[in-house]
């Protein structure tokens, strides 16, 4: 007896069998196709998505660490203190900015590595990627740079500078997203919260900052952390001589658009970069990218290209420089020991 009491023939079950393994392998297929769909979306993530995803990502961290300065709402604190001694600080900018950057790269690409300067237990933000792609990108980067997605570390620093950000220093302070690619600085992107300027590098791409006219290596302006100014002038004088000018800023970011030019009348002009210290990598990986992106190199002080994979921290201390002999600027720095 067939279903709902009528009968059928030999033929009509066979075709009433049929169908039946039509609608099943139907079914089948769409679940095969569904599962590989995702699979292909974990293994490949095209590279100009993921720079377009990072200007978003440092532009919307950047409204928070705004936002909560002008509220005068930062509600600081000490989670510890640096190698140098010094306190570092945390506030409530710091935070905000690293939910809305960290989950709005993880929510989009749940399988691609992500390093973040904070750590926070708080439940995770349903931030969604806009998809949107600014102008300049579409026309200055192809499309279909795709890469596996487990060859890709993304570092992000939600404030640079926060002890300046404490301070009320407001031009120190950026917010920072940097992607690299076994190892190897490949997307930068660098904001600037108070003004909304945005820098980004796309190495063997482009970028949307270019380097100056010229730079003085002969008596540079080294721009130095303001933390250990003193300690740094010495180094670079023995370098350089005693007609070195030493710029003490804030911020990692600050500095290496400092070697730019950021068409901002506020931020200063240097030559080189040096820091002589440990440093994180969250805090120069965005730097490093967009200066390979314009022809220029960061090391550490030895001349050693920088790996960002692995541990957080980079103890090579660092020279940054542009349209300049870099190898010999290493040439010229004295023995960190004898300083």
């Amino acid at each position: 007896m067939a279903p709902m009491g009528i009968r059928l023939s030999p033929l009509g079950i066979a075709v009433f069998c049929l169908l039946g393994l039509g609608v099943i392998y139907h079914l089948y297929a769409g679940v095969l196709y569904s599962r590989f769909a995702s699979f292909r979306q974990k293994s490949t993530v095209d590279l100009r998505d993921l720079l377009a995803l990072s200007i978003e990502a440092a532009e919307l961290g950047g409204r928070e660490v705004k936002r909560i300065r002008e509220d005068n709402a930062l509600e600081e604190k000490s989670k510890g203190k640096t190698k140098e001694g010094d306190n570092e600080m945390l506030t409530k900018g710091d935070l905000n900015s690293h939910r809305k950057m960290f989950y709005l790269i993880k929510n989009t690409y749940p399988h691609i590595q992500v390093n973040s300067e904070e750590r926070d237990t708080a439940e995770g933000e349903a931030t969604i990627w806009t998809r949107n792609i600014p102008k300049d990108i579409l026309e200055k980067v192809s499309e279909g740079k795709e890469v596996s997605a487990e060859r890709i570390t993304v570092w992000i620093d939600p404030l640079d500078a926060t002890q300046e950000y404490t301070e009320n220093l407001r031009k120190y302070v950026t917010t920072m997203v940097c992607v690299a690619v076994d190892g190897d600085p490949v997307i930068g992107v660098i904001h600037k919260p108070f003004t909304g300027y945005t820098a980004w590098g796309f190495v063997g791409e482009a970028a949307s900052v270019a380097p100056r006219a010229s730079y003085n290596t002969n008596a540079p302006k080294v721009i130095v952390s303001r933390s250990h100014s003193g300690t740094v002038k010495k180094f670079a004088q023995t370098a350089f001589g005693n007609n070195t000018e030493i710029i003490p800023a804030g911020g990692a970011g600050y500095k290496v658009l400092a070697l730019l030019d950021p068409k901002d009348e506020e931020h200063e002009k240097a030559d080189i970069y040096i820091h002589v210290t440990f440093i994180k990598k969250w805090d120069i990986c965005a730097g490093d990218a967009i200066l390979k992106s314009v022809g220029g190199q960061m090391t550490t002080l030895k001349g050693e290209q920088i790996n960002y994979s692995g541990s957080e921290g980079n103890t090579g201390g660092l020279l940054a420089s542009i349209k300049t002999d870099h190898k010999a600027l290493v040439k010229r720095l004295p023995n960190l020991e004898e300083n």
